[in-house]
């Protein structure tokens, strides 16, 4: 059998080539190294870990480390992809697992087969009607006893402003509020000849609740929608179809300049401007002209149509 000892050219001279070949012909074996080694590693490895294996073996419910092993085999032998890589078997390994959703009961069946109710959403921070009045009492009552109580309901605070209008003449604002949303206003100051110009801008936040909002038209030129405004004046709807009100009211912010005397007046033209009949008035076609960018809009002519309203 040959040895792993080195020989040099002459000591291979010397032999006898036919006594070689023969040598090789009875004792030359051929193994396979690798499964030597690895066979040889794999033993060491189940010495080194016996007891541990033998552990993981029982918490599988093995009895030997052999069924242990047998079981890992056959495991990897299942996760093997297959060879092939037709688009088929790609689309097979790479679909993802999905789980089938539980058995639902008939009533919710039919909750989620028909269409879903959208219902109303309030913006938060809006006080919508029942935040002032309990709405279920104040229906039972007549229109007259409603607007006194609404009357005294902002009669303690100094900076409120409180109304109620018809429901005819809230349904004219209505419409032509949605049309020009927005528009300016004089307003007259006191020991003066000039007057200061006001913006107004129109919101309908909820489907119960309309929004005006006043600011100073300078401000509103400089900040834009970051300007604050001076006053608030909310409308409730909530009794409009029942009792044919709408209630109204209203706030002053402090130490911004206008008075509520002042807010009154600005609220008192703006009902003027947009609850006109005719299409055809002219504070009408100021308020189109406006909203249309329309350069014939003059100062002077909303002076003219402001100062017949305030005296």
């Amino acid at each position: 059998m040959f040895t792993n000892s080195y020989r040099s050219p002459s000591q291979i001279s010397r032999l006898c080539l036919p006594r070689l070949g023969l040598l090789q012909r009875r004792w030359a074996q051929v193994h396979d190294v690798r499964f030597l080694v690895t066979h040889h590693q794999t033993d060491k490895f189940t010495e080194k870990y016996r007891e541990r294996l033998h552990q993981k073996a029982k918490q599988e419910g093995l009895q030997s480390v052999d069924e242990l092993k047998a079981l890992y085999k056959a495991r990897d032998h299942g996760q093997k992809k297959p060879a092939t890589t037709d688009a088929a078997n790609i689309q097979q390994w790479t679909a993802p697992f999905s789980i089938p959703p539980p058995p639902c009961s008939p009533e919710l069946r039919r909750k989620l087969q028909s269409p879903a109710r959208t219902q109303p959403s309030t913006p938060p921070g809006l006080k919508t009607l029942s935040s002032y009045l309990d709405l279920s009492k104040t229906l039972a009552l007549p229109p007259k006893e409603i607007e006194n109580i609404w009357r005294l309901r902002h009669a303690s605070s100094a900076t409120s402003l409180c109304a109620t209008i018809p429901s005819s003449t809230y349904t004219q604002i209505q419409q032509t509020a949605r049309k020009y949303p927005q528009f300016i206003l004089p307003l007259p100051r006191e020991g003066s000849s000039g007057a200061e110009i006001h913006f107004l801008q129109w919101s309908f936040p909820a489907p119960d609740t309309v929004t005006v909002v006043f600011t100073y038209l300078a401000e509103y030129k400089l900040r834009g929608e970051f300007s604050q405004p001076h006053t608030t004046v909310t409308m409730h709807l909530e009794l409009m179809q029942e009792k044919g009100l709408v209630l109204m009211q209203g706030q002053v912010a402090e130490g911004r300049g206008v008075t509520v005397c002042e807010a009154q007046r600005l609220v008192l033209c703006l009902q003027k401007f947009y609850s006109g009949e005719e299409a055809a008035t002219s504070k009408r076609r100021l308020l189109e002209k406006f909203n249309q960018g329309d350069r014939g809009f003059t100062v002077e002519e909303l002076w003219e149509e402001a100062e017949k309203i305030m005296v």
